[in-house]
């Protein structure tokens, strides 16, 4: 297995932050057929397939926020109001994801991305962790 590391800042705002350009340049440095596994290892980031820059990572953040308003309902309580809601957001938006490659090339549909979700004002650094799992020959 080949792994790499990634850091992201996301900001002190709401992010949909596009990472399918280093995805896809980790997997062609492979050349080979296998998985990629993209994995967050944060509490309250997750990780999304969809297609992006055309309104839809913008509904998607405004969907988030009529879901998990930032508010004061939730128990999880410290940092920003509504920091709660940060927390939850992972069991929706998972913090992994994991996509075919042949031949060192991401096997996404055409209008598929791959994004960081990033709900957590409080946290502007991220991590993201891209593994390649080998096909077996």
């Amino acid at each position: 297995m080949r792994t790499r590391l990634i850091d992201l800042h996301t900001g002190r705002s709401e992010t949909v932050t596009d990472i399918t350009r280093e995805c896809a340049d980790f997997a062609a440095e492979t050349g080979g057929d296998g998985l990629l596994h993209v994995f967050v290892p944060h509490a309250t980031a997750g990780v999304a397939i969809m297609e992006l820059g055309s309104g839809s990572d913008d509904d998607l953040l405004a969907a988030l926020r009529d879901l998990l308003p930032a508010d004061d309902r939730w128990r999880h309580r410290h940092g920003s109001p509504g920091h709660g809601r940060s927390h939850v957001m992972p069991a929706m938006i998972p913090p992994y994801a994991t996509i075919p490659v042949v031949s060192g090339k991401l096997e996404v549909g055409t209008w598929q991305s791959i994004a960081i979700v990033d709900v957590n004002i409080d946290n502007p650094q991220r991590q993201v962790r891209l593994s390649f799992l080998t096909s077996p020959a």
